[in-house]
């Protein structure tokens, strides 16, 4: 049997060393491999890229350091990590269609009789959290006439709701081959539909605050802000934003003026004009004014200095060029039962 030559305690120590940076750097790796932890955290606080290595002439004191503090550094992470992922952030799906002229009353024919059904019984299945149809209040050339969204926890719901939509559209399809309608769900959606304008997206919540549901009947109107943070500015713009506007809306929901508001980013990165939006639901128009209203009560009341130092923190992070804003009417809105 062959035998290893003897090593000194120096020769040992290094053995040893040498395996405990092999071990973490497996655990690195692994962490690296898994991607982003957390989909809004830009950054972390170590690196978990570069592989700790052997300097030449054995370890120096700071690289031991660094071993020693590598265990803790990750525990606190992934501590962190955890509390990041136990705070609600809803997903929420976006159809933006362009609706022909005429065929809006068909339009919700198709809804009533293909999504509705769907998305109805997945919210009695706690699989959907709400979904509705809005309209735009201000027209454009080419723009979108109508939206449908739905809201969902994660991504298992979107991949729930999106099977259930094709198991739908193909057991019509298979029933009106028997049945021979005068024309078939698909040629009505082709009639309805402008498919070469139609626009889909996928947003999170990365925070939200809720009142009181609607009481029956309201159909609430959303003003969505559009706003592009610049590279590398988005926890800069989250804080200054927590900081002056969050308090301004909290209010608004505790004295019913808002039904709810939310800031939100795209899930899956498909367009360049704008990174962040705020979106805030009220029972009515009248409740725009007192929004706006509300804030310029509270940069009122604050010192010339403390009004430039806001817009200065805003503007600093944000293009303002960019921002543009929507304000839609819902015309369906749906809720789970209260249980």
């Amino acid at each position: 049997m062959k035998r290893f030559p003897a090593l000194d305690a120096d020769g040992l120590l290094q053995i040893k060393a040498a395996l405990r940076i092999h071990w973490f750097n497996q655990i690195l790796n692994l962490i690296s491999n898994l991607g982003e932890l957390n989909h809004h955290k830009a950054q972390t606080s170590i690196s978990v890229t570069q592989p700790l290595t052997q300097p030449p002439g054995g370890f120096m004191e700071k690289d031991m350091r660094k071993l020693l503090l590598l265990p803790f550094t990750l525990l606190v992470l992934c501590f962190t990590t955890a509390g990041q992922q136990s705070q609600p952030q809803p997903l929420t799906f976006y159809y933006d269609y362009t609706v022909n002229v005429g065929k809006e009353d068909e339009l919700m024919n198709l809804i009533k009789t293909v999504g509705a059904p769907v998305r109805d019984k997945l919210m009695a299945e706690g699989v959907v959290l709400a979904w509705g149809m809005e309209t735009p209040v201000l027209r454009y050339p080419g723009g979108t006439t109508h939206l449908i969204w739905f809201s969902v926890a994660n991504w298992e719901g979107i991949d729930k709701v999106q099977t259930a939509m094709e198991t739908q559209l193909a057991k019509l399809a298979a029933d009106e081959a028997k049945s021979k309608p005068a024309k078939t769900t698909a040629q009505r959606q082709r009639e309805v539909f402008d498919m070469s304008k139609t626009r889909d997206w996928l947003a999170r919540d990365v925070l939200a605050n809720y009142g009181q549901p609607p009481a029956a009947g309201v159909l609430p109107v959303t003003r969505y802000n559009f706003i592009k943070v610049k590279p590398g500015k988005s926890a800069e713009y989250r804080a200054t934003w927590e900081k002056y506007n969050k308090p301004v809306f909290d209010k608004l929901v505790t004295d019913g003026v808002i039904l709810a508001y939310g800031m939100s980013v795209e899930e899956v990165k498909t367009d360049g004009d704008f990174t962040h939006f705020i979106w805030m639901a009220t029972a009515n128009m009248a409740g725009l004014d007192k929004i706006g209203a509300a804030f310029a009560a509270d940069r009122a009341r604050r010192t010339e200095d403390e009004r430039k130092t806001i817009n200065g923190l805003f503007t600093d992070v944000t293009e303002p060029d960019k921002a543009r804003s929507i304000v839609t009417r819902t015309r369906i809105f749906k809720l789970p039962a209260s249980r």
